[in-house]
């Protein structure tokens, strides 16, 4: 699959006329937490030639190849990545520290990930955790039976926003990590492994009742959590001179 992955990369550059930066796997693979049939969520940064970004229009900042049964390929534009990155996107900011790399030329990332401590604001990363942990459990889990692969998208999250209200850095991207990290051994913890091994095995679509252990832990932090989010003031450094710094020498590097 890798090799297919970046062929497709290929073909993108060839198609479109641009330089892919780096492209990464993101999702369920790189959370650690794939099914056996899980697709490949592959994601990229591209930068056009110097005369694309000479124009007074908005242009397309986009590239989304048509998903088929087993990858998913989208890819964003150089500036609107640094200007996610800017405001601390957290998937860009997962992106940046994937175990899964497809694709790394120049220096453009690595000099993002020396900056990804300063670009990192606990409290919007906070609230992009908590909304999707909020919104996933709202929609999946609130019927009498429920598929087991949709704790997953609840627990990671309100893993990644403890992690964020303990150690105020990036969390980590995979799942175990931070279950290791941030849950002692016990009852709930073996009950996590135990829906995660069946996960992988290929059960995840299965329907079975509400799983009480795992409800009363969402439920308790969920709440708990909210209320840490609201103590948080924003403390964001603005990095714009650097990342518009960044861009020119990134165009001269890729295009010289």
């Amino acid at each position: 699959m890798k090799q297919r992955i970046q062929e497709e990369l290929k073909n993108i550059e060839a198609t479109y006329g641009v330089k892919i930066l780096y492209a990464v796997e993101s999702g369920s693979r790189a959370w650690g937490f794939p099914s056996q049939d899980s697709d490949y969520d592959v994601r990229f940064i591209y930068v056009h030639q110097r005369d694309w970004y000479l124009s007074i229009d908005a242009k397309r900042d986009v590239i989304e190849l048509p998903i088929d049964d087993s990858l998913d390929i989208s890819g964003w534009e150089l500036t609107k990545a640094l200007r996610l990155f800017r405001k601390s996107n957290p998937p860009l900011l997962e992106w940046l520290s994937s175990g899964t790399v497809y694709y790394e030329a120049y220096s453009l990332t690595e000099n993002m990930r020396q900056l990804k401590s300063r670009a990192f604001s606990p409290v919007s990363c906070m609230y992009h955790y908590l909304n999707m942990a909020s919104g996933n459990f709202r929609d999946y889990l609130q019927r009498e039976e429920v598929k087991i692969k949709k704790y997953f998208y609840v627990l990671r999250p309100i893993l990644a926003c403890q992690w964020i209200e303990s150690r105020r850095t990036v969390p980590p991207i995979e799942f175990q990590v931070l279950l290791d990290e941030l849950m002692e051994d016990g009852p709930l913890k073996t009950e996590i492994h135990q829906l995660l091994e069946r996960k992988k095995r290929g059960e995840e679509f299965n329907l079975e009742p509400q799983n009480p252990i795992l409800h009363a832990f969402i439920d308790r932090e969920l709440e708990r959590l909210q209320t840490v989010a609201k103590a948080y003031k924003t403390d964001h450094e603005d990095l714009t001179q650097e990342l518009d710094r960044l861009f020119r020498e990134t165009l001269d590097e890729v295009w010289a």
